[in-house]
């Protein structure tokens, strides 16, 4: 049973981590612009759900350039390069013409996540190895593809869009609401929303402080964050939102001793709320 279970949940991850390239591409603009419609290429992004699901390239990208060697004109010979009175034997050897393309050079894929699905993969057969067969395994594994696009957004732009992470916190809720009612949770519904409350409150209390160090879209971020890490208690809130900065900090401290960041450099802080909350959310897990 236990195979069965993560090998449904690589499947669930790779299906839904293949997605993830696209929605990053159209979600990772600056603010006050449009999402983005169309590819690199500018064509249109097509298919399910106006266009956001799909894959890594739209379907005229992704036809490679055919390539054909260029042929020399009919009745060219190499005689006719050498200079005149120069003998064909001695004349020097033409290079090979650079092959040329019939159509335009594929433009590359809409951004740079290839390690996004493997990512989603990995984080999936995580939860379902720590949670096994329990009722909340289901919210789990629904919350982390989009959990994952929103590290890689944040990662490419420094912002948290608000149609994913108040979508995000609501799905938490309600997600682990009904697993609640369902016999062998190990978890607390009323603790998951006291949780979001409180860390949400912190960070608004953060952001309040000083706005300067932290976006109000990492406070969004964090009432789903705290639902999940509440679920499993209030030890886990604490080590889970701890990590979190304690992930920040040790990645901002990396760049200044390599010297690509200075001390007043800003990061994007998303992907390590979320890291240290998949910590603490596992070790929940493993403890339930």
């Amino acid at each position: 049973m236990d195979a069965v279970l993560l090998a449904l949940a690589a499947v669930w991850g790779a299906a839904t981590g293949l997605l993830i390239p696209r929605a990053a591409y159209r979600f990772a603009v600056e603010p006050e612009e449009p999402w983005r419609t169309a590819c690199p290429a500018g064509h249109p992004l097509t298919g399910p759900a106006r266009g956001w699901l799909g894959p890594a390239r739209c379907a005229p990208c992704a036809v490679p350039a055919a390539r054909v060697p260029e042929t020399p004109a009919p009745g060219t010979a190499a005689s006719e390069t050498s200079a005149p009175g120069t003998p064909a034997s001695e004349a020097p050897t033409p290079e090979p013409p650079e092959p040329r393309t019939t159509d335009t050079p594929t433009p590359p894929a809409y951004a740079p996540t290839t390690l996004a699905p493997l990512a989603t993969v990995l984080v999936c057969v995580a939860l379902a190895a720590a949670t096994g067969a329990r009722p909340e395994l289901v919210g789990w594994l629904a919350l982390a593809p989009v959990a994952v696009l929103l590290a890689v957004v944040d990662r490419r732009v420094h912002r948290l869009p608000d149609p994913l992470t108040l979508p995000l916190a609501a799905a938490a809720v309600l997600l682990l609401g009904g697993a609640a009612l369902l016999p062998g949770h190990a978890g607390s519904w009323t603790s998951g929303l006291l949780g979001g409350l409180a860390l949400g409150g912190f960070y608004l209390l953060l952001f309040l402080i000083n706005p300067n160090g932290m976006g109000f879209g990492d406070v969004k971020l964090a009432l789903a964050l705290g639902v999940a890490l509440g679920w499993y208690g209030w030890t886990v809130l604490f080590v889970g939102g701890f990590a979190g900065f304690l992930f920040g900090a040790a990645y901002g401290l990396a760049l200044v001793l390599l010297r690509r960041a200075g001390r007043r450099t800003g990061i994007p802080f998303g992907p390590f709320m979320i890291a240290g909350a998949l910590t603490g959310v596992l070790l929940g897990a493993l403890a339930g």
